[in-house]
């Protein structure tokens, strides 16, 4: 929340990366803190998840995506506006597997791009996805080699740097038009549902088996 605060107030300031500090780009929520009650800060705090996912944002981001990019992970990637990714990535929404739900925008952020098959295919069994299909399905923008990501991403930035930064803006703004109309009652549906499944013995009972490492014991309530 902090940098993307700075980066927005800044006016030398006219592109970002988004990129993970080690061998994955995100896992997600920390569980442990969601088991230790902070779920309501981090879900619901200002920008929501990351400080990013429900942000209104100006300015263009860049994901720059290696290894896995899970549950809120590939929430935060598909809150940004371009990705670069390695070819050996891995996108999911497992939540399903722990009584929760990706409540972070990607269930109706996917709805926005892929048909309803594909969405419901990813939601439902909550499975990952190569890098090779999700450039195939249109969730990302330029698929290299690993040891290359770093430079492509920042060739890319700096070329779209040069451009005019209010022609940047105004155009990222128009883009994001379509999907804006519908978001608020979005996540309007995805808080309550969210809410819901927070409070929810499956949803303690997964956050435990997966710090356990154990198979979990639902009772569908």
């Amino acid at each position: 929340r902090d940098a993307i605060d700075a980066f927005e107030n800044n006016e030398q300031l006219h592109i970002a990366i988004l990129r993970g500090n080690g061998p994955v780009f995100c896992a997600g929520m920390d569980l442990k803190a969601f088991a230790d009650g902070e779920a309501e800060d981090i879900l619901f705090g200002t920008g929501r998840f990351g400080g990013l996912v429900s942000r209104d944002r100006i300015k263009p981001i860049i994901a720059s995506v290696q290894g896995a990019a899970l549950a809120g992970g590939f929430e935060l990637m598909l809150a940004c506006d371009l990705v670069v990714t390695s070819n050996s990535a891995v996108f999911g929404l497992p939540e399903s597997k722990i009584g929760l739900v990706a409540g972070a925008g990607g269930a109706f952020k996917l709805g926005q791009i892929l048909p309803k098959a594909i969405v419901n295919e990813i939601l439902l069994t909550g499975d990952a996805i190569s890098a090779e299909r999700a450039y195939a399905l249109g969730l990302v923008n330029k698929l290299v080699d690993e040891s290359t990501l770093e430079q492509e991403t920042l060739q890319w930035a700096k070329k779209i740097s040069q451009n005019a930064p209010l022609s940047l803006r105004s155009s990222l703004r128009l883009a994001n038009a379509s999907h804006s109309v519908n978001e608020d009652s979005c996540w309007q549906l995805n808080d309550l549902l969210l809410k819901e499944l927070l409070h929810s013995d499956d949803a303690k009972e997964g956050a435990a088996a997966f710090t356990e490492k154990r198979k979990a014991v639902w009772k569908g309530q």
